[in-house]
């Protein structure tokens, strides 16, 4: 168990969760915002992608009141990266997250998740800064996020490939209180 707050527990991917990403990774209700619906997950690429260990990323599940309803991921961005990001701080986190059960869509699973995680990796990472790079398109995020502490930074024009054409996402950063 990577930490809990109250309800939630997060906890490193093992084997065993293979079938709920599958679960959420062909659904194109998640696919909509997370990898797109032309990118369905079949048990091969979860297994390559998602129960990889020795990667740079920690892959975390998220477990609420005993069931498993999201995903995770956090990473510590490198030196080349913070600086096409224009960071000079000397440590600073990445992350990624989804919550693959749809009823916990829009119940403050975001909220609880994201601010939880943000806890963790200043206090026990260490982090100076984390940063997201959302979808400008994707509204119910970012207000999340924002909501969390997060601010939007800088606009990334054309910045990921999702279902055939490259999104705008913004880049988004909260900072440990100085």
């Amino acid at each position: 168990m990577l930490f809990e707050n109250g309800d939630l527990l997060v906890r490193q991917v093992v084997k065993e969760d293979h079938d709920v990403l599958s679960k959420w990774l062909s659904d194109p209700r998640v696919l909509e915002y997370y990898e797109g619906r032309d990118q369905p997950f079949n048990r091969s690429k979860i297994e390559n992608e998602f129960i990889s260990f020795g990667d740079e990323k920690t892959q975390c599940l998220v477990v609420y009141r005993g069931m498993k309803i999201g995903y995770i991921q956090f990473y510590e961005l490198d030196k080349k990266m913070k600086g096409q990001y224009g960071y000079v701080d000397r440590v600073v986190y990445g992350m990624g997250q989804f919550i693959g059960e749809v009823m916990y869509w829009n119940k403050g699973m975001g909220f609880l998740l994201v601010t939880s995680m943000v806890d963790y990796l200043l206090e026990n990472k260490f982090a100076d800064r984390v940063v997201m790079d959302p979808h400008v398109r994707n509204e119910r995020a970012l207000r999340c996020y924002e909501k969390c502490g997060f601010r939007k930074v800088k606009l990334l024009p054309s910045h990921e490939l999702h279902e055939g054409e490259y999104q705008d996402c913004w880049l988004m950063d909260i900072q440990r209180s100085q």
